[in-house]
């Protein structure tokens, strides 16, 4: 990406309450440029009837996903009374924590049209999905409330990691222990080995979204993830001598 400008995930209020006002500034000034960025897009690939995907990729690179999802989903929920945005969009655009920012939210509204830019939504939400990245729906469910994760295959979330490093090879970790596998200790560190590349580490239990459904754990982790896990002893009948 061309700017690594911190997403800010605050309102201008808390950023002053934080002391945080300059982050908050520099993060809301990106929004806006993003926005601009958007509406330039689709105005120059939209020839009446189709919308050109040619300026999909470039805004990725200049933005990163989580930008660009973020004033979507802004832009949506802005107009969430309008019928011309898909009910999946709408419903997708809700799941994104936007705070309420007086007048700001609208500064990087995008002023698209609406139907236009339905379609340019999706093909966001498309781009996003072929990634292949891990998400909730590959996880148990409840998983952070409920579960001990020592010994557990988990999966990262794609916003502790810098968008560069977004892959699904860096999202897999085996959990060894830490008082973070437990979901009601205080403390929240887990010690982890990353099954891509093996990398070993600790995360607070809150960097990851859950633990991995059995069925979704992919071939090239199971060597790996054999490598890690305590070989179970040997339970043969014991040889008298």
């Amino acid at each position: 990406m061309e700017k690594e400008i911190y997403l800010y995930p605050y309102s201008a209020t808390e950023a002053r309450a934080r002391n945080e006002l300059a982050l908050w500034r520099a993060s809301f000034c990106a929004n806006v440029e993003c926005a601009r960025d958007i509406e330039e897009g689709i105005r120059t690939h939209f020839d009446g009837a189709h919308l050109d995907d040619a300026f999909l990729q470039p805004l990725v690179d200049k933005w990163g996903y989580k930008r660009i999802n973020f004033v979507l989903s802004n832009t949506l929920q802005m107009l969430s009374y309008d019928g011309r945005f898909s009910p999946s969009n709408r419903e997708w655009a809700r799941r994104t924590y936007v705070p309420s920012d007086a007048d700001h939210n609208t500064s990087y509204r995008v002023k698209s049209h609406p139907a236009i830019l339905d379609g340019f939504v999706r093909m966001m939400r498309d781009a996003y999905q072929s990634l292949g990245l891990f998400g909730p729906q590959h996880c148990e469910p409840d998983s952070f409330e409920s579960l001990d994760y020592e010994g557990k295959v988990l999966v990262l979330s794609p916003d502790t990691l810098r968008e560069s490093c977004w892959s699904p090879e860096n999202q897999l970790w085996y959990a060894h222990d830490g008082f973070g596998c437990s979901p009601h200790a205080i403390g929240r560190s887990i010690r982890s080995t990353c099954l891509g590349d093996g990398e070993q580490t600790r995360w607070n239990r809150t960097d990851f979204i859950g633990v991995l459904r059995e069925e979704f754990l992919p071939d090239w982790a199971k060597e790996k993830l054999a490598e890690l896990q305590p070989q179970q002893p040997d339970m043969g009948v014991m040889k008298m001598t």
